[in-house]
């Protein structure tokens, strides 16, 4: 899975467009991040920041970033309602997919100390990124804000984590950055059939992490309790990492309870959703919707969806879009309005900017058999080999998913949900490999066109060729694996599944057969042409006895689907 990170850096300057323009445009530079929102503030005289990317691009943009804010913004004429302390105030790295927290907060103290050794910014490391508990608290690093520096910098317990030395003159421009990471802030809105804000707001204390203050009597109407300390006793919510409120949105004549979910780990966007609805459902109210504000992960509507999917014992081995649908109509995100995917999901909208080309698999059948019996060397054999194993898994899947649905097999669903879900996952990755296995051709074709006039450019082609020729050896070799991986879907579905589609469990096992038979073919033709022998026989040797073993597995399996068929 490609790992993408959200990046949130807060600069201190709100009102000169020109700098904020400039700041934004080093940051775009390159085009390998997208830049999803700036907000620009006035009154705080501050401007936020918002993009996203794969991790290295995503660094190197908040250091162009940076580095342009300390070229035009002076923090000694700096003045704004919000605290800060430096040109690039914070700089939160936020994990999208296939990445963790933790993974994020090492990339936060590097992005930290590359601030301070490449810019001479003075860094602080801050909350999952910090390196005491005390800094986890953002507000520990920024006391005093910027007035603050001369006498925190160079002193024990108050310096910076990186850069730390006598307040200087370039320490007097830029002023000290706060990097961090933190998990991503899911902005939500529950609608409710009610205008009454009052009790939106109950709703919003029941479940909220701070919950209630605790009152005398118990009654709404009670004064607070105190403890000894004089802090007002609180009641907690039911939902950890959640701040809500309720309000009155005139643009829809409804209540809401609004909700930043601060940590979907504890709390993902499904289970709030529940909670809201169970808490609304006490007070004699309904959620009616849900309303996403900004952009969410992939992942949040992938949980919810498979959540409701159990809730109705539905097989989860379903298409991606097919999960999401489900999440978007059990939650209702599109009561409002509608919920366009594309357009709401970081991932797909980073897939729909990086689209380029169109890819092999996005083509629609006619194209796809139309572009193989072009005059173009590719697709080829490699690709179609990749495609029927897709094929083959698609089909166990298939026979999985109606065995899960099948009358008086309820007791049965989440066996068959499992199956389709592996099956799901080798479709996944062979489907992937079809455009790979073009890639790899290409690479190939691309040596052709390097330089051999001289001895080194002879050496340098001679090195890219061999490193190609094994990337092309390896490719339809690893659709081999993921081919012979489905006879375990097939072979289960032809034992265990609907008998109604055995036939379609024996379609598969043909089909995988056939991907792998093919795919061994351009394993043998692509390492005849590497030098390394020895790597040569080694990867033919592999295929071999995969193709040898695919053969009596398809063999086994149609000698069930035919006992069956022919009873």
């Amino acid at each position: 899975m490609k790992q993408i990170i959200e990046c949130v850096p807060n600069f201190s300057e709100g009102r000169d467009k020109e700098v904020i323009n400039a700041i934004t445009a080093a940051i775009e530079e390159g085009g390998e991040v997208k830049l999803l929102d700036v907000d620009p503030g006035e009154a705080t005289n501050r401007t936020v920041v918002t993009f996203v990317g794969e991790p290295d691009a995503v660094l190197d943009a908040a250091m162009r970033g940076m580095k342009k804010a300390a070229e035009l913004i002076d923090m000694r004429n700096h003045h704004g309602a919000h605290p800060r302390m430096g040109a690039t105030d914070v700089c939160p790295l936020i994990p999208v997919s296939g990445i963790t927290l933790e993974e994020c907060a090492a990339l936060a103290r590097k992005l930290a100390e590359r601030a301070s050794n490449e810019l001479g910014i003075p860094t602080y490391c801050y909350e999952a990124a910090a390196f005491t508990p005390e800094r986890k608290n953002l507000a520990v690093c920024r006391a005093g804000e910027y007035e603050a520096l001369p006498e925190k910098m160079n002193h024990p317990g108050k310096a910076p984590d990186f850069g730390d030395r006598p307040f200087d003159e370039a320490a007097a421009k830029t002023g000290a950055t706060a990097v961090g990471a933190r998990d991503f802030l899911i902005a939500v809105n529950f609608n409710l059939n009610t205008t009454s804000t009052r009790r939106a707001n109950a709703i919003a204390f029941d479940v909220r992490e701070k919950g209630r203050p605790k009152r005398e009597g118990g009654k709404v109407t009670g004064k607070p309790m105190k403890d000894a300390d004089g802090k007002t006793i609180m009641i907690p919510g039911t939902l950890k990492g959640t701040k809500a409120i309720g309000w009155f949105i005139d643009e829809y004549g409804i209540a809401q309870v609004s909700m930043n979910i601060t940590n979907m780990t504890d709390t993902p966007l499904h289970r709030a959703f529940d909670e809201v609805t169970r808490a609304a459902a006490a007070r004699g109210i309904r959620v009616t919707g849900t309303e996403i504000v900004g952009l969410i992960p992939k992942r949040a509507l992938l949980e919810a969806g498979k959540h409701y999917l159990r809730l109705q014992q539905r097989s989860l081995g379903i298409p991606e879009a097919d999960i999401v649908k489900m999440a978007v109509r059990s939650m209702g995100l599109d009561e409002l309005k509608p919920f366009d995917p594309a357009e709401k999901v970081i991932e797909y909208m980073l897939e729909a900017d990086k689209a380029g080309g169109k890819k092999l698999v996005d083509m629609t059948c006619t194209e796809f058999a139309d572009e193989t019996a072009s005059e173009s060397p590719a697709p080829g054999g490699g690709s179609i080999s990749a495609y029927m194993g897709a094929l083959a898994a698609a089909l166990g899947s298939m026979v999985a998913n109606l065995s899960a649905h099948k009358a008086g097999w309820d007791d049965r669903w989440e066996e068959f949900s499992d199956v389709a879900v592996k099956g799901r996952e080798i479709q996944d990755r062979l489907i992937h490999l079809v455009d790979e296995d073009t890639e790899a051709f290409n690479r190939i074709m691309a040596v052709f066109g390097m330089p051999k006039g001289t001895p080194e450019e002879k050496a340098s082609r001679a090195k890219a060729m061999e490193e190609a020729t094994l990337y092309a050896t390896q490719v339809p070799l690893r659709t081999m694996k993921a081919a012979y991986e489905t006879f375990d879907v097939l072979e289960a579905m032809a034992s265990k599944g609907n008998p109604s589609s055995v036939s379609d469990a024996g379609v598969g096992a043909l089909a995988a057969r056939a991907a792998v038979l093919g795919a061994q073919l351009n394993v043998r033709i692509n390492a005849a042409g590497l030098k390394d022998r020895e790597e040569a026989d080694r990867l033919t040797g592999e295929a071999a006895e995969i193709a040898e073993k695919a053969c009596k597995r398809e063999a086994e399996i149609l000698a069930v689907v035919n006992g069956i068929i022919d009873k």
